[in-house]
């Protein structure tokens, strides 16, 4: 969504929202989007915040590229991208037809890297505009027969850099609640580079034809984790998920983590923030049976000892703490899991907890 277009996209956008509003009989609406679903949104909610505010609850965004995807789209830019990978290639659009629809289309300008933006490792390549119109200069379409002109649309780069500049203003309104899933552990590309020093890139023209090679971060394989984290709202949480671009929306954990936020067969012993079950202690409870799985908490210590400081300024006690250790047994028909729980004495505000001798048995 450009800026040129805004205006009749998150008109509908608000007509949908109060539709759905009504139907559910004025209860509020839970909105998930999903990678640039997440830009339009973040620019729907900066434009419209008073209708943002009545009509949603809570606003998910996975995978979103909010401060862009600048790896995957340089290469789209100049060489061209697929859907598919191996054979599958041979039924879907060519890598290099899709290059030329997406000279046109203007969310892949607004997923440029955000110059604006911090990065760690600043992705070199996409700073230089003129590169890509150096590049794509003499870039054509064959069109009935005829070759037409197809470079590089600054007209498009304007539009989407107005965009940006909307966006870069939104705020969630404080009745709603913003949470942002994001993928991580897959080598994502960041830079692009083409040549090397036995063959470099004498003319920009021929970057189109160059096998790119790519510097890699961590992020889902599109979107850099750096990128999709750094929403620029008050979030209520942010989850790093495991998982691709597309593939996370099936991910186990992040199933989870939705149920969770949203209150559908939520679990009280469950935190997203590090995705693992928090099981009862000995002093809430010494078993829990739920469903035929029984959890028994067999010891937990928790010692504060006092012990004389300094007998010559006015007998001072300093205290300190020992770990709380917890060993954690949870058993079902035929398997068993056993677990040691460490839990250090505070320091500087962080709290340190191990997780140690997991094991688990199944009886055949």
């Amino acid at each position: 969504m450009t800026s040129g277009k805004a205006t009749g996209d998150v008109g509908r956008l608000a007509e949908k929202l109060e539709a759905v509003y009504n139907a559910a009989g004025g209860k509020k609406i839970n909105i998930i989007t999903h990678s640039m679903g997440g830009l339009l949104v973040k620019c729907f909610m900066c434009l419209h915040t008073d209708v943002f505010e009545k009509y949603v609850k809570n606003w998910i965004a996975i995978a979103a590229p909010f401060q862009g995807a600048p790896g995957y789209i340089t290469s789209t830019f100049l060489n061209g991208m697929s859907f598919v990978d191996g054979w599958e290639q041979n039924f879907f659009i060519s890598k290099w037809s899709m290059h030329q629809l997406l000279i046109e289309c203007p969310s892949v300008y607004e997923l440029m890297a955000c110059l604006d933006f911090h990065w760690e490792h600043i992705p070199l390549l996409e700073i230089e505009c003129r590169i890509f119109k150096e590049a794509l200069a003499s870039n054509t379409v064959n069109y009935n027969g005829e070759d037409l002109p197809l470079p590089f649309n600054m007209e498009i780069l304007k539009w989407a850099n107005e965009t940006r500049k909307i966006i870069s203003r939104a705020k969630v309104p404080p009745q709603v609640k913003f949470y942002n899933i994001y993928g991580i552990n897959l080598e994502t590309p960041h830079s692009v580079c083409y040549g090397n020093e036995e063959t470099p890139v004498t003319d920009l023209r021929q970057l189109r034809y160059f096998q790119p090679k790519y510097v890699y971060v961590d992020g889902d394989g599109t979107v850099p984790a750096e990128s999709a984290k750094a929403d620029g709202l008050n979030a209520a949480a942010r989850v790093g998920v495991p998982g691709e671009h597309r593939g996370i929306l099936c991910a186990a954990p992040c199933i989870r983590i939705l149920k969770c936020w949203l209150k559908a067969d939520h679990d009280p012993f469950y935190n997203p923030l590090n995705d693992y079950v928090i099981l009862p202690t000995a002093f809430e409870m010494e078993k829990h049976k739920d469903k035929g799985l029984e959890v028994t908490s067999l010891k937990e210590e928790w010692e504060i000892i006092s012990q004389d400081q300094d007998h010559d300024h006015d007998d001072k006690v300093a205290s300190y703490e020992r770990p709380m250790v917890s060993s954690i047994s949870v058993s079902d028909v035929g398997a068993e899991a056993c677990a040691t729980v460490t839990v250090h004495p505070q320091n500087e505000g962080k709290q340190h907890v191990e997780l140690n001798a997991v094991s688990v048995s199944v009886d055949a």
